[in-house]
């Protein structure tokens, strides 16, 4: 079983965080980022085209970390564990003595971003942040779920940022010591510092030289569902047709030539730049989520109410 978890959220540098890790000589990260095997309540309700099977069994998941070396600690990062109400209890099961880490983002840029992403990986089709956010009443009754989106569980964008409430199930499970919440604001300013925070919380070497991998912005848009539609199925679909464009495809131009014709396409043709933030309701989002900033500050014992600005409100 894994030494630790980095259990999220989405949008606030767990990506970077997992690839960092995975470079220290101590540390086993497996191939695939998001197992979500232990998040039963986050799984999802059909197979997505990720180029990888997830593990369905508990052999299957240990099977992730079988090539860790002897010494090394292993661990994985599946950003729906935080929002998930099974992951705590499940880890806490599995490995009592579990190294848990959380990272937090100010919640109205949480919020635009996770939905930026949540259109692109096609599992939102509202582009409007405002009329997605009025849709979880309905969604949360069955109604307007997109027929494709194979994890409608994540449109629910108010519970991602319960955050008191998400960190209270872990530390119900585990000891205070055994979790770590780090703040993305944070370690976007200070990338190295945080690093060697993490790795001195791991019990490893915390002076080996690491390339630093700041967290990544989303800042591109959905331009054409309909040519990402396309696009996947040329790529990734498993019908007759889709097979015989690739073969076609593979005899015409060389591996690495076709991924970066296929880049520059969804790149310059399905996605365009995200227009910039809606003030008003950034405002709002902040307003009406000041509450939670608050519950999770008195529960972290930080001021996270001045760290992101909403005592100027």
């Amino acid at each position: 079983m894994p030494d630790f978890f980095i259990v999220g959220h989405h949008k606030s540098g767990t990506t970077a965080l997992y690839e960092m890790l995975a470079r220290h000589p101590q540390v086993f990260m497996p191939a695939i980022k998001e197992p979500r095997f232990l998040a039963e309540d986050m799984r999802p309700r059909f197979p997505s085209q990720r180029g990888h099977e997830l593990p369905q069994t508990l052999e299957e998941y240990m099977a992730l970390f079988a090539a860790a070396a002897p010494g090394q600690r292993a661990g994985e990062a599946t950003p729906s564990y935080l929002c998930s109400h099974t992951a705590a209890a499940r880890i806490a099961e599995l490995r009592p003595g579990a190294r848990v880490i959380a990272l937090l983002r100010e919640p109205a840029a949480f919020l635009r971003s996770l939905h930026l992403q949540l259109v692109r990986s096609h599992v939102e089709t509202e582009k409007d942040l405002r009329k997605a956010l009025a849709l979880e009443r309905p969604r949360g009754e069955g109604r307007h779920v997109p027929p494709g989106s194979h994890l409608p569980q994540l449109l629910a964008y108010s519970e991602h940022v319960r955050y008191a409430e998400q960190l209270k199930r872990y530390h119900a499970v585990l000891p205070a010591e055994q979790v770590l919440v780090l703040i993305f604001e944070e370690f976007q300013r200070d990338n190295r510092g945080t690093l060697r925070r993490v790795l001195r919380f791991l019990d490893v070497d915390d002076t080996h030289e690491l390339q630093e991998l700041h967290p990544k912005q989303t800042t591109h848009a959905m331009r054409s569902q309909q040519l990402d539609d396309l696009m996947r199925t040329v790529t990734q679909g498993a019908g007759p047709a889709a097979r015989a464009t690739r073969a076609t495809l593979k005899a015409l131009a060389p591996r690495r030539l076709r991924h970066g014709a296929f880049r520059a396409v969804r790149r310059n043709a399905v996605l365009e730049a995200a227009a910039p933030p809606d003030e008003q309701l950034m405002l709002e989002l902040r307003r009406r989520f000041k509450g939670e900033v608050e519950a999770a500050g008195e529960h972290l014992g930080r001021d996270l109410v001045a760290l992101w600005g909403y005592d100027r409100l």
